[in-house]
Parts: structure tokens; sequence; C-alpha cells
């Protein structure tokens, strides 16, 4: 019997598996070998991922006599940045690398973002693998293409659609993340629900703690089900030219809680994302959209699994209001100088529309910032 279930991303001549399973890197190699040439692979990853997970990889890579080379990067989102881009590009061109080189991104969102550009623009595209390592890379961001860095004025605003050949998701190696993490990465899990699949959000409302505390078959149902939902809607629109700019549920308003922030420790993607879905369901709610009482009910569910649910709940932070709605105006989600939201009629019920009244939402990001 297979340890992993197989997912498949439909894109025609770029089609590519999502493997989901128990104790996967140790076979790397394995899953890897249909794309691997003569050239050999480089692996990117982090200094903390490096120092955890890198070991297993180069064992099974030195155990097919697969030819690698390495390079490591500071963790956290200031990574995510023009000179470290360049700084990893300048290290992969000396070391002779060719058009067949594949790049390996071992790590979590940050990591594959950053390698998925490189390896989008290195001799203007290499094959690249995203080996997930935390629950927010597992069921999200390494799953549909989605590359890039930050800049001054915002989050992945440069960057490229590059599809990878493979997603390798071990939910093993979540078992070595931080409780905080694991909790960040769960918001990402319950957006599917919140989107379009109100019976996933009531079975993460039994399940949620579960899938949060071990490796277990709850997990595992979790990130199956997400990388589900991703891989379909990915299938549908690859660019975001329509449906697939649900999966933005949330992120308008916590990108801007993120750039407000300074993209650190303070406050992780996945917290700021809850943030934004309560937001999103409670301005909807005021418009007369969403059913009164569900907002109640996600943040029930949300403060359950201990995910902060309000922006004042970020200690140390004096929220300037103007400031954040200016960074929503820089959002990538702007078109013809609009920003299309992200809004829903309740559960399982996200729509995009650019019909915002925009009192309400002041009042709605008033309402979160002071508690």
């Amino acid at each position: 019997m297979s340890n992993h279930d197989t997912l498949r991303v439909e894109l025609g001549a770029r089609s590519y598996d999502i493997l989901v399973g128990s104790n996967l890197l140790a076979d790397t190699a394995k899953y890897i070998a249909p794309f691997v040439r003569k050239a050999g692979v480089v692996v990117i990853s982090d200094a903390v991922v490096a120092d955890k997970h890198l070991p297993t990889v180069l064992a099974s890579l030195d155990g097919a006599n697969i030819a690698h080379r390495e390079v490591v990067v500071p963790s956290g989102e200031k990574s995510k940045s023009f000179a470290t881009f360049a700084d990893i590009v300048e290290q992969i061109l000396a070391m002779g690398i060719e058009r067949s080189t594949v790049i390996i991104a071992l790590g979590g969102g940050v990591v594959g973002d950053l390698a998925g550009y490189v390896a989008a623009s290195l001799l203007r595209g290499l094959d690249f693998v995203q080996i997930p390592t935390t629950l927010l890379s597992q069921v999200d961001s390494s799953v549909g293409g989605k590359t890039g860095i930050n800049s001054k004025s915002g989050k992945n605003l440069v960057g490229a659609f590059h599809q990878p050949r493979l997603v390798l998701a071990d939910t093993a190696v979540l078992d070595t993340l931080s409780p905080r993490e694991m909790r960040a990465g769960y918001a990402e899990v319950a957006k599917y629900g919140l989107i379009d699949d109100p019976d996933f959000f009531a079975w993460l409302e039994e399940n949620g703690q579960a899938v949060i505390d071990t490796d277990g078959p709850e997990r595992r149902q979790a990130v199956i089900k997400s990388c589900a939902a991703k891989a379909r809607i990915v299938s549908e629109d690859e660019r975001e030219g329509g449906k697939r700019a649900l999966l933005n549920l949330g992120h308008t308003f916590g990108h801007a809680f993120e750039a407000e922030t300074g993209y650190g420790q303070k406050l992780l993607h996945g917290e700021a994302v809850a943030m934004g879905m309560v937001i999103a369901h409670d301005v909807c709610g005021a418009m007369g959209m969403a059913p009164a009482g569900e907002k109640d009910r996600i943040v029930a569910h949300l403060k359950s699994v201990g995910l902060p649910v309000c922006a004042s709940e970020v200690s140390r932070m004096h929220w300037d209001i103007d400031k954040v709605i200016s960074h929503m105006s820089r959002d990538k989600k702007v078109r013809d100088g609009e920003i299309t939201f992200v809004m829903t009629r309740g559960i399982g019920k996200a729509f995009t529309s650019k019909a915002m009244d925009v009192d309400k939402m002041r009042a709605a990001i008033t309402r979160s910032c002071r508690g």
C-alpha cells in the first residue's frame, strides 16, 4: 500500500502531482528522479529548515547518485527581498548550472516563493520541485505556481507564475514546527471551508485541534482536502483572472496588517489572514450580505485553536487606520484603480466584488484594531 495520496493539478502540458503522506522526505530521490538529469539539483533552504531536514534530503540524493549543491538563506519573511534574490542567483550561476538543472525548494512559504522565482528567472526558466515544510506552504503557497518576493511597496508585488514539476508534502515534518506556526498555517486550511465548502468547515470545527496537534489521519485529511481545493481552483483559473481570486479571502486586509508590522515575527501571515477573514465576514454582515451570527461562529472556531481574531491582539502595536487602508490600495488585486474584494454571503459562499461599502469597511477595520 502506498504511503501517500496523489492529487493532480490539471494544466495541460504543465500538469503536475501533489504527493501527500508521512515520512516522504527520506525517499525524495525516488519521487524527483523523473525530472532529474546529469546536471543535478540545487536545493534552496533556510537556516532553520536546513538544520532539521536538509540532511535527510541529501542522504536520499546521495543514495541515488544525484549530483546536488545547496544554498541556505536566513529564515524569515525578510529573505523574500531583492537583495536575497540577487545573492542566490549569483551563487547559483557561479556553480555553472545548465537548463536541465532542477531547483528544489525545501522550506516554508518564504523559501518556496523565493526559490520558485529564482527558478523562473535563471536561464529564463528552470524546472523546480516544491518540498513544503510548514502547514501553510503545504496547503497553500506550494501549489499553484505563484512565486515572488516583497518590495518596499508591498508583499508579493514582484514575481512570476511558474508551476513546479512536483509538490512533495510530508506531513510528518510538521511535528517539528512550533505551535504558533502550526496555528498560522491552519488559518489557510479554514479558509477553504469558508470559501466554498461549509461541510469541510463543520468538519474542522470538530477536528481542527487534532489537525494541529499530531501527524494523524485528521492532519492528512485536512492537507489532502485543502490541496484538492487549491488544485481544482488553479486548474480552472491558473492566472487569477476569475475564480482563483477567491483564494485571497481575508488576504487584502491581512497583507495590509503585515505591511504595517514590517513582515516580521510580530505578526505571521496566517495570523493576519485569520484577522482578515473575520473582517471580511464582519463587513459583509454589516452590509446585510452574510447572515448574522456567522462571523461569531468563525471567531469562536479560530479562537478555539488559538488564532488571533482581532488586530488589537498584536502586542505593542498602535494601528493607524489610514495607513492600513493605504496599504490595501497597493494590493495586487487593484484593477482600474479599484480593489477587487473577496466578500461573502456566509460560510462557504465567498465571491468577488468591487462593490464595497467603504464606510462599513473602515468601521470593521477599526473594530479589529481597537478590539
